[in-house]
């Protein structure tokens, strides 16, 4: 199932994985940075929750799906897991990230994979815990991504979605539709090398389904029970599915 047909590169012929790839590889310098101005740093808050959920399962194994820079990854090592993976499909971003997991002295902990979140590189029930930070709005089949991430939980793991959403009540709808329409593009088009990333970015956030309809989407895949925990009025929404 492809949710939106939203791309980075609207007149590319290439497949919406490799825009993506392409477009992350050039932006991978400038994303963390420019990423807490957008966000207002509420970013940071919002993975701190995610954490504090996969602690609370007691992992031994945790793989950041879509890990990006490894902002996720790194603050796994706050968890009982003892092999914690990032898996990315943009090579510029697992540097970025490499580089930063050597700084902290977590390159014996922490693996970083180059690596596609359709075809994952490693066997049926691999890892106890799966994370997807602001990622999954990137996956070119959705369906294939996170049946792909239920094949390599083991029985009784969970998955752990942070991604964005869209408010719904006034004020903050339309301050969302400010930022979102106006602010982001603008943003992207004054400090990144790419131009057309941030309008992506706002794009692809603006079409994905949330909320119940993500809930539905996760069900249908084969997730048992899934919840779902919209965060600063409904600007961002964690989304906690397991495994039977």
């Amino acid at each position: 199932m492809s949710v939106s047909k939203v791309t980075p590169y609207k007149n590319s012929t290439a497949s919406k994985k490799e825009q993506v790839a392409q477009m992350f590889d050039t932006i991978s310098g400038e994303y963390d940075s420019l990423n807490r101005v957008i966000s207002f740093g509420t970013d940071v808050s919002w993975r701190k929750k995610v954490i504090q959920i996969i602690a609370s399962a007691q992992p031994t194994s945790v793989i950041d799906i879509a890990t990006g820079t490894g902002d996720l990854a790194i603050m796994m090592n706050q968890t009982s897991a003892s092999r914690i993976v990032g898996l990315d499909i943009s090579a510029g971003m697992l540097e970025i990230g490499k580089q930063k997991i050597k700084a902290k002295n977590l390159d014996g902990k922490i693996e970083m994979i180059l690596g596609d979140s359709e075809n994952i590189p490693f066997e049926d029930q691999s890892f106890s815990a799966a994370t997807v930070s602001f990622g999954i709005r990137n996956f070119e089949n959705l369906t294939k991504g996170l049946a792909e991430i239920l094949r390599i939980l083991k029985s009784g793991g969970q998955l752990v979605i942070l991604e964005t959403s869209v408010p719904t009540k006034a004020p903050f709808k339309q301050f969302y539709n400010l930022h979102s329409k106006i602010l982001l593009p603008l943003i992207g088009k004054l400090f990144s090398k790419d131009k057309k990333a941030y309008s992506y970015l706002s794009e692809s956030a603006s079409v994905f389904p949330y909320g119940e309809k993500l809930k539905q989407i996760l069900l249908d895949v084969g997730f048992d029970t899934v919840s779902y925990y919209p965060q600063t009025f409904g600007a961002a929404t964690i989304y906690v599915a397991k495994k039977q």
